[in-house]
C-alpha cells in the first residue's frame, strides 16, 4: 500500500514551542483556569513592564471578549508622571475599568503616618489590602517573577492569603502537574503570578517579539540625577538632593519604575528594545537588588511586607 509523504509541518519537531512560546501558554492557561473559578478577579496595574505583558497576555487570553475583569493600582502618589500617563492611556485603549487606591488619601485622613525616609512603598499594604476587601476581589493578579528577589522565589503560581491578607510562606499548596487550586474560605483570596516561570530577559525577549509599548523610562535617556546609597535618583519634588548630593546629567534608563523616592536609574545607552535585550542578557544583577532602595531596608524586608499583605 502507498503511503503519502509526511508533511514537514506535521513532524513533531515542527509542533515543538520555543521558550517564549511555551511560556506565554503557560500564562495564557493560568489566566483561563483562574478567571474561570473566580467570582470576582482583578488584574494589579501600575503601567510598570512587568504589568503590562501581563494585560497583554489577559487581552490574548480572552481574545475576541474584553478582559473580563478590572484592573487595580495602588497609587503612592510617588510615581512617575510618565507611567501614569501611560497607564490612563493603556486603560482607555482597551477599554477597561481602573481602580485606583491612593495612599496619599490614607496619610491625609490620618490612616497612614508619612516614613521618615520619605518611602512610601512600604506603605501600599494598607491600602492594597483595603481596595481587595472593598473590591471584593477574590483572585488578584499580579506580575511578580520568581528571579526578582528571593522572598517571592518561594510563591507559587496561586498564592493564598488568609482573612487579614497575610502570607505564610510553610503554608503554600502543591502545583503537581500544573494543577493550581483556588479555593479559598470566605474572605480569603488568592495572589496569581501568571508570570512566575519568566525572568526578567524572557520579558524583554517577548517585548520585543510582540512589540509591547512601554513608558519611554525603560529607554535610554538624559536625566537629571543624583547619588544617595549608591544609586541615581531623580530630580523630582520628592526626591530631593541634600547640600552633599550633587546633581548631575547623566545617560540612564530605568530597569523597574516604582516609586520615585526609592527607585534609582542605571546608567545605560540602551535606547531601543534590541539594546535593553543585550544589555539584560550581560547582567549579573537582578533589577530590584540594583535599583529598588526599600529592598535594602533588612535581609528579609521584602519577605516582611509579604507576610504582612504586601505583593
Amino acid at each position: 500500500m502507498w503511503d503519502p509523504p509526511v508533511s514537514i509541518t506535521n513532524t513533531p519537531e515542527s509542533n515543538r514551542l520555543d521558550l517564549l512560546d511555551t511560556l506565554e501558554s503557560e500564562s495564557i492557561h493560568i489566566f483561563r483556569e483562574v478567571t474561570a473559578s473566580a467570582e470576582r478577579p482583578v488584574l494589579l496595574f501600575s503601567g510598570g513592564k512587568d504589568s503590562v505583558v501581563m494585560l497583554h497576555l489577559a487581552v490574548k487570553a480572552f481574545h475576541p471578549a474584553p478582559v473580563p475583569f478590572p484592573v487595580l493600582h495602588v497609587d503612592t502618589g510617588h510615581n512617575f508622571p510618565e507611567v501614569l500617563a501611560f497607564r490612563d492611556a493603556t486603560v482607555e485603549r482597551l477599554g477597561l475599568r481602573l481602580v485606583v487606591e491612593k495612599v496619599q488619601d490614607w496619610i491625609d485622613d490620618g490612616r497612614l503616618t508619612e516614613r521618615t525616609d520619605g518611602t512610601r512603598n512600604p506603605l501600599q499594604t494598607q491600602p492594597l489590602l483595603h481596595a481587595i476587601t472593598e473590591g471584593r476581589f477574590d483572585a488578584v493578579y499580579g506580575g511578580g517573577r520568581r528571579d526578582e528577589e528571593k522572598a517571592r522565589a518561594k510563591e507559587r503560581v496561586v498564592s493564598m492569603r488568609d482573612s487579614f491578607g497575610q502570607w505564610d510562606p510553610r503554608n503554600q499548596r502543591p502545583e503537581l502537574w500544573n494543577l493550581y487550586n483556588t479555593r479559598h474560605r470566605p474572605g480569603e483570596h488568592s495572589r496569581v503570578f501568571p508570570l512566575s516561570n519568566w525572568t526578567e530577559l524572557d520579558v524583554w525577549r517577548y517585548i520585543e517579539r510582540e512589540g509591547i509599548e512601554l513608558p519611554t523610562l525603560y529607554y535610554a535617556h538624559d536625566r537629571e540625577v543624583f547619588q544617595r546609597d549608591g544609586m541615581w535618583l531623580p530630580v523630582s519634588d520628592v526626591t530631593v538632593p541634600r547640600d552633599d548630593e550633587p546633581v548631575v546629567t547623566k545617560h540612564v534608563r530605568y530597569r523597574t519604575v516604582g516609586d520615585m523616592s526609592c527607585t534609582g536609574a542605571v546608567e545605560s545607552d540602551a535606547a531601543t528594545v534590541a539594546d535593553v535585550v543585550a544589555e539584560v542578557a550581560a547582567t549579573t544583577i537582578t533589577e530590584r537588588g540594583a535599583t529598588r532602595a526599600d529592598d535594602r531596608l533588612s535581609e528579609a524586608a521584602m519577605e516582611d511586607r509579604k507576610k504582612e499583605g504586601y505583593f
